[in-house]
């Protein structure tokens, strides 16, 4: 596990003293914004990607593509949501494809899929890119990523580390065609392949050799938004060889595009409702959608409240209880942080199966979880591939968050039942869900007497 920077700013997490009523408008979806990013920019003709997330990992994807050539414009619009921070839906980016070139310089910060989607986009660029990130950014692996690129016929320099720094000689283009990978520490292995593979010579059949591939769905979402932007892709759903995915050249459409809701952000609006006995709505919830936060309306029922999907969006509606719950989290491991976060404030024991990966995050998410829940007093273990969890009587205390985005909502979450949490540098939730604390102050203000701790 990566050491906590020593960061002096706490935020004391507000304690809601009854139950929270209230909608809260989620941003944009970071997945489908930064898959949305990549597809425009590979276009044939210029596309829109409408109410995007605007977040540190969508400015980075932005930013660096930039750098290459491509033209983002940005036209913003902003007025106040109902729980009190911005809404986005009036903001569109127009994406201008063109001739990618280097040399250009690309910041990753700790943005797993700037750093894993963009080099097999450099290697269709003219000239070099270089690519560089947060300290952590050095420890995520990169490896499966670099080493199909290479057995695709790009010429790679990383010293031989498999992880950052790097720098892509673009030849502008690559051959492509078959090549196998071991995914099973990141899905993100295979969505950059296939992201980029309508741009390669012969296109790229993508195998997986190895254990599991965790986080299913963003591979299923990747392979949707393909689809959608006019691509052909093969896949083991559609009656293809199973761990195989296959996407044939051709050129990509430019999409008008509307982002979803980032669902998995809805996870500690979702839970505040279950762990207070209240009531959240999360406008614009999708019907259907390859989300894995779209799993949180099964895993947070099964944990004691019930949910209603209408024309208003999702509510989800707490009964006063909180059940623990033994499940599956490896397509969906991202959820994890604020599923344990719930489990610890149960009135029975929880485990969390599946998510091994969760090691290799932002930050190592398994030790941090048992880590800082077992300083407010918790019984948290970790286990070969998850955690138990065994609830017990909370207490305050500074909870660390390794600049992790969802360490921090997760804190929150637990700062709901507890006086006296202070999370350490809430800011890192900018990662992807930017003015977490002011939505989550605003949810709260329908709580009569929500209380916050004394600030250090």
């Amino acid at each position: 596990m990566t050491e906590s920077p020593a960061h002096t700013d706490l935020w004391p997490a507000p304690v809601a003293n009854g139950a929270v009523d209230a909608t809260v408008t989620v941003p944009g979806s970071k997945s489908v914004t930064n898959r949305a990013l990549v597809l425009a920019a590979l276009a044939a003709e210029p596309g829109w990607v409408r109410r995007p997330l605007r977040s540190r990992d969508t400015v980075l994807m932005a930013d660096a593509l930039r750098a290459m050539g491509v033209g983002i414009e940005e036209t913003v619009s902003s007025s106040s949501s109902v729980a009190g921070g911005p809404d986005h839906t009036g903001e569109a980016w127009r994406v201008i494809p063109a001739r990618l070139h280097g040399p250009a310089e690309v910041l990753v910060g700790n943005a797993g899929t700037v750093m894993r989607f963009l080099p097999p986009v450099a290697a269709l660029a003219d000239g070099p890119v270089r690519f560089d990130g947060d300290p952590r950014s050095y420890e995520r692996p990169l490896h499966g990523v670099i080493d199909a690129l290479r057995a695709l016929g790009a010429r790679i320099d990383d010293n031989d580390r498999g992880a950052l720094p790097l720098t892509v000689h673009g030849a502008g283009a690559l051959d492509g065609g078959p090549v196998e990978i071991d995914a099973s520490s990141s899905s993100q292995f295979v969505s950059a392949l296939l992201l980029s593979g309508p741009r390669f010579n012969q296109g790229v059949e993508v195998r997986h050799v190895g254990a599991a591939l965790p986080s299913l769905p963003h591979i299923r979402m990747t392979v949707d938004m393909l689809r959608a932007a006019g691509a052909q892709v093969d896949t083991p759903e559609s009656g293809g060889e199973p761990n195989v995915w296959r996407v044939s050249p051709s050129a990509l459409l430019g999409r008008d595009l509307v982002v979803e809701p980032d669902l998995s952000n809805a996870a500690p609006f979702l839970a505040a409702a279950l762990i207070t006995g209240g009531r959240v709505t999360i406008p614009d919830w999708p019907e259907r959608t390859t989300q894995p936060g779209d799993s949180l309306r099964e895993i947070f029922t099964a944990m004691g409240g019930r949910c209603e999907l209408t024309d208003a969006g999702l509510t989800f509606t707490g009964t006063g209880r909180i059940t623990g719950i033994d499940v599956d989290l490896h397509d969906v491991g991202e959820l994890s942080p604020v599923i344990a976060a719930v489990a610890a404030l149960a009135d029975s024991e929880s485990v969390l199966r599946g998510i091994a990966h969760l090691r290799l995050h932002e930050t190592d998410r398994l030790a941090a979880l048992a880590k800082e829940i077992n300083e407010l007093g918790g019984d948290v273990i970790e286990t070969e591939d998850g955690l138990r969890i065994r609830p017990r009587p909370l207490h305050g205390g500074v909870f660390h968050t390794y600049e992790d985005h969802r360490l921090a909502t997760a804190a929150a979450v637990i700062g709901l039942a507890v006086e006296g949490v202070q999370v350490e540098n809430v800011a890192t939730t900018a990662k992807t869900l930017p003015d977490f604390p002011e939505l989550w102050t605003g949810m709260l203000g329908s709580v009569a007497g929500a209380t916050t701790a004394p600030r250090s």
